[in-house]
């Protein structure tokens, strides 16, 4: 067996061992053999059929897109700016989201919140194009610059939304932390749609990816049509992230730190190597981070404040590497 297949067995494996945590940890505690019976259909109590199938299952395969689209935006974004601090939030779509979803809790506007929050996202992604966009082409400093406005103006706006919000400001402060709770399998279907459209897309850009990675100019002397493989990716990138956000809420970190690890266990491996694995382990992260909120003694807590309780230091910790120690 290759290297490179016992990374991808590896990461297959936790992300089993990650699942099977996720049906098994809750309030009701079902051991694995009694997961795996109500998985093949001769479940030993008919109460572990409902809760595996009906509650845990839609959840679990929620997550695992949820946590593979924003890592697949991460590190699709990170080669693209090739900055190593770029998230899949980057690009203003997570505040036009939050904003079109605050907006359909505070019934501003009479749409369904995930609707809401796609409509809102997709605008705040046509925004930063619009304003990034220099004659042909679409400088990838002025897409930066153009996603933090967007965001920082958007992120004002849903502020103004939560102070006029009353008493449904804590529906709205919940849908902002993130959670994977009680969703069913209608988003499990987007999602995972999302993903594999998404992941497709990326990985059929690799060898392009790869070689902007070179630089620009490096890139159109080996062939590549830069701007519109530019675009692609930033699109796809967009579109993965308003489908996590969408129906999730905005959840942290995992975009971030995420594909470094995927690149350092693809040690040097392109695109086509790193994608996989970087799905695999951002799954994985949010399946384990999910199963961590449940297990607090006081309550579930939102899956977002719990990675963003992990992911805080350890992004520090990276910042350090990156920026190297002060002098």
């Amino acid at each position: 067996m290759t290297r490179r297949s016992a990374q991808g067995l590896m990461a297959l494996l936790a992300l089993g061992a990650a699942a099977l945590l996720g049906l098994a940890w809750g309030s009701l505690s079902i051991g694995p053999g009694a997961v795996l019976d109500a998985l093949r259909g001769h479940a030993r109590e008919p109460l572990h059929a409902l809760v595996v199938w009906e509650l845990r299952l839609p959840r679990v395969c929620l997550g695992a897109g949820v946590g593979a689209a924003l890592a697949l935006a991460g590190a699709a974004l990170q080669g693209l700016f090739r900055n190593p601090l770029a998230d899949p939030y980057v690009l203003g779509v997570s505040a036009g989201g939050a904003l079109g979803a605050a907006l359909a809790l505070v019934a501003a506007i009479p749409w369904p919140v995930p609707l809401a929050a796609l409509a809102g996202a997709g605008l705040s992604a046509l925004a930063v194009y619009g304003l990034a966009r220099q004659g042909t082409g679409l400088p990838l400093a002025a897409v930066l610059l153009a996603g933090v406005a967007v965001g920082l103006t958007l992120s004002s706006a849903l502020t103004l939304v939560l102070l006029q919000a009353g008493s449904q400001a804590g529906d709205v402060l919940a849908w902002l932390m993130g959670s994977l709770a009680g969703k069913g399998w209608g988003p499990v279907a987007w999602v995972g749609g999302a993903v594999g459209l998404g992941g497709a897309a990326l990985w059929a850009l690799g060898p392009a990816l790869d070689a902007l990675g070179l630089g620009e100019d490096v890139a159109a002397g080996l062939g590549v049509r830069v701007e519109p493989v530019k675009l692609a990716a930033l699109a796809v990138a967009a579109g993965l992230t308003a489908a996590a956000v969408a129906f999730t809420g905005l959840i942290g970190f995992v975009g971030l730190l995420v594909p470094h690890a995927a690149r350092w266990l693809a040690r040097g491996g392109g695109y086509r190597v790193q994608l996989p694995l970087a799905a695999a382990l951002g799954a994985t992260t949010l399946l384990v981070a999910d199963a961590v909120a449940r297990a607090v003694p006081a309550g579930e807590w939102p899956v977002g404040v719990v990675t963003g309780l992990i992911g805080g230091p350890l992004f520090l910790a990276l910042l350090r590497r990156v920026s190297g120690p002060a002098r």
